[in-house]
This record gives structure tokens, C-alpha cells and sequence, in this order.
């Protein structure tokens, strides 16, 4: 079913409840690994796609379609993975300019959830997600925006509110700086 579908069928109030469960089967996986390479921890990557699925629902009655449906939840979901990692940072009393030891707090469950086989990984496959805890959570965001999900400039800036030309820099600074690190380690 189109989006175009699901949003026709989430306006008519007797078909909102089907049409939510439609939204969801299409949406959640895809969300999931969305949330996950952001927050790294399979539960909290749960709560998060839980939480960005309350926000969802809560404003579906309200989408006036004047973006596109995926990019709109998508953009639910980055923020509420941005703010779920800002919360866990004061939590833990990190401050927001110095992300070393959330990122060691992140890479050590990394390696956990490897272990667990929920991420399937060799060593380069390691490497890789090492480096990216390395990045500013925008960068890394951005780079798994276009990395890993393909998605092009213009639907991540209208996910993120940031210019094309922002968020190309943003990439190429990304991709640098994975570079530096794959190199340095080898």
C-alpha cells in the first residue's frame, strides 16, 4: 500500500486503527535499524522505536501531508534518537561537548551486542562501527542516512531541517574521519 493509501485511510476515523497497524508493518523494521545504528543497544533501540510510535500515532490526526509520510516518521524517529542519547548523556553527568566516554559507554555495548549476535559482525564490520562512535551524532547520523540507508540529500534534509548542502558537507566530513580512523588502526 502507497503512502498516499495509509494517509487517505488514517484521515477516515473508523479506518485510522487499521490503517496504524498497515503504517506500522511497513515502517517498523525499517525504523528500527534507523534507531538502532543511532543508540547502538537493542533495548534501547526498542523503547525509542516504542516512543517514536506514540509520537506517531499521537500525530497522525494532525499530518497535513505536507511532507512525505516516511520522511515525516523518520524524522520522529531521528529526533527522538537524538534525544534519547542527549538524555542518556545527562544521565550519566557527560557533558554534551566531550562524547569520548559515551562513546566508549556505546562501543562497549557494541561489542556486547556483537557477542550476542544481534549485530552480525567480522572484523572490519567492527572497525567500521567503532569509527562511527567516533563521529558527533548528527554526522553519524547523516552518514547512515546515506551509507547505509541510501537515501538521497534531499529527503534527509527534509528529516533533519538542514540544508543539502550542510548535510553533503557533513557526510564528506564523516567519511573523512572514518578514513583517518580505519587508517590509523592499520
Amino acid at each position: 500500500m502507497s503512502d498516499q493509501e495509509l494517509v487517505s485511510l488514517i484521515i477516515e476515523p473508523d479506518k485510522r486503527q487499521n490503517a496504524f497497524e498497515l503504517l506500522l508493518k511497513k515502517y517498523q523494521q525499517k525504523i528500527y535499524w534507523h534507531i538502532r545504528k543511532m543508540v547502538i543497544a537493542h533495548d534501547d533501540a526498542d523503547d525509542v522505536v516504542q516512543e517514536t510510535f506514540i509520537k506517531v500515532w499521537q500525530g497522525l490526526q494532525n499530518f497535513r501531508g505536507d511532507a512525505q509520510l516516511y520522511t515525516w516518521i523518520y524524522r520522529i524517529a531521528t529526533n527522538e534518537s537524538l534525544n534519547f542519547l542527549q538524555k542518556k548523556r545527562r544521565r550519566n553527568h557527560i557533558p554534551l561537548e566531550t562524547e569520548s566516554e559515551d562513546s566508549m559507554d556505546l562501543l562497549n555495548t557494541l561489542e556486547s551486542s556483537i557477542s550476542q549476535d544481534y549485530i552480525s559482525g567480522d572484523e572490519i564490520q567492527l572497525k567500521l562501527q567503532k569509527a562511527l562512535l567516533q563521529l558527533p551524532d548528527k554526522q553519524r547520523l547523516v552518514f547512515n542516512m546515506k551509507y547505509y540507508d541510501d537515501m538521497k540529500y534531499e529527503d534527509i534534509a527534509e528529516i533533519t531541517g538542514t540544508s543539502v548542502g550542510a548535510l553533503k558537507a557533513s557526510y564528506h566530513l564523516a567519511v573523512k574521519k572514518i578514513e583517518d580512523f580505519l587508517n590509523k588502526d592499520s
